[in-house]
């Protein structure tokens, strides 16, 4: 199970990457300009995909920044955005690889943002949905890049696992 998730976390910091660098290749107004996707903008989603993960990661570690709301934008340019997410997908590879399969089956508690209240769970099935989260907000950030024209993205999993994620497949 642990390698489930380790898999995970490298191809969370390779589609990043990916989409990160078709990003750069907008102008200002086309990152900023409100596509129709849950959070409007590309750069507002992807603000929220690395202010999901801050509160998830506080929750997991115990330590890190709590954004106050979940449509927080963080960073205003995508240079500054790239290099946290990049930090961020750095610091979630290396807390994967410091958990054992005992707490992996081991329950946490948190506190909802949106409706506080506690909520009490395995952990891993809490981390299935933190990398489902990642890949739902990717999929619309591809989504807002497919409606400003630009090529498509290969994102699949199975595709990470033929080519740069080798080792685990």
């Amino acid at each position: 199970m642990l390698d489930y998730f380790r898999m995970f976390a490298d191809y969370n910091r390779w589609a990043n990457r990916l989409v990160y660098a078709a990003a750069a290749e907008l102008t200002d107004a086309e990152l900023r300009e409100n596509r129709g996707a849950f959070f409007g903008s590309l750069l507002s989603t992807l603000n929220h995909v690395l202010v999901a993960d801050r509160i998830w990661m506080r929750r997991f570690m115990d330590q890190g920044d709590t954004p106050a709301s979940l449509d927080a934008i963080l960073h205003d340019d995508l240079a500054a955005l790239a290099a946290a997410r990049a930090a961020e997908d750095e610091r979630i590879i290396a807390w994967i690889g410091s958990l054992s399969d005992d707490r992996l089956g081991a329950v946490i508690t948190y506190t909802t943002l949106t409706n506080p209240t506690d909520i009490t769970q395995k952990l891993a099935p809490t981390l299935a949905h933190f990398f489902n989260h990642q890949t739902h907000h990717r999929g619309q950030a591809h989504a807002t890049l497919t409606a400003l024209e630009r090529p498509s993205l290969v994102l699949d999993l199975a595709h990470f696992l033929r080519t740069q994620g080798s080792q685990w497949a």
